[in-house]
């Protein structure tokens, strides 16, 4: 059937997220850094993410698709409600805050996929971490992210360089320290590189450090 829809232009979106949170029937998501319509069945063609867009990345369209399906998208909901139910942890919404039964709480940290503003980039201590240091170090999260935001990456897996990304995430935001965390070994200097070329490319004066976990799980720096 042909019927109104959002479209989402990528190119315009800034992958704040804030669609995804206005979307009440959870058809928008966040795909690699930039919002995402997931399911046409569940879009109602209501639009109440529109107002929120700051870039005006969504629209409507008229296509062939599926029709609007209100009860998958309430069973949706039940789904989550109990998953919610037995733990709080965290789902596509960009989100950060301590709950004692699951600990750390934002979603998600790879470098790659967060949005450039998120509720958990504001007035925070930002840690930058290659992946592999969170299980080279034992005591990672108490010792560097407990109430802080984290963004996580492997430039030699991604083969990208992160510094555009995070250049963007430190102009777009109020960060308050920064702490970058590497392996000892020579491919993780690319992640400290790219956050040091963001830090100067910010054109922000923040207090940073770094801190180097060797592969035996000790640390210096």
């Amino acid at each position: 059937m042909i019927r109104k829809i959002i479209n989402i232009d990528r190119k315009k979106c800034n992958g704040c997220g804030l669609c995804v949170q206005a979307c009440h029937e959870g058809a928008i998501g966040m795909y690699e850094g930039k919002a995402k319509l997931l399911r046409d069945d569940y879009c109602d063609g209501l639009g109440d993410c529109l107002p929120v867009c700051p870039t005006g990345a969504i629209s409507f369209t008229e296509r062939e698709t599926v029709p609007y399906n209100e009860q998958a998208v309430m069973q949706n909901k039940f789904v989550s409600k109990k998953e919610e139910a037995h733990c709080s942890c965290p789902g596509s919404k960009p989100v950060f805050k301590e709950k004692e039964d699951c600990g750390f709480y934002q979603w998600p940290v790879q470098i790659k996929l967060v949005p450039v503003s998120a509720p958990y980039f504001k007035n925070t201590d930002l840690v930058i971490a290659a992946d592999c240091t969170a299980y080279a170090y034992s005591d990672f999260y108490n010792k560097f992210i407990k109430n802080k935001a984290v963004v996580i990456g492997c430039p030699k897996l991604d083969d990208i360089d992160y510094t555009e990304k995070l250049t963007a995430i430190l102009k777009n935001n109020e960060v308050k320290s920064l702490t970058i965390i590497r392996m000892e070994v020579p491919c993780c200097g690319g992640i400290e590189n790219a956050a040091v070329n963001a830090l100067k490319n910010s054109g922000k004066f923040i207090p940073w450090q770094v801190v180097t976990v060797s592969t035996d799980g000790k640390i210096s720096g």
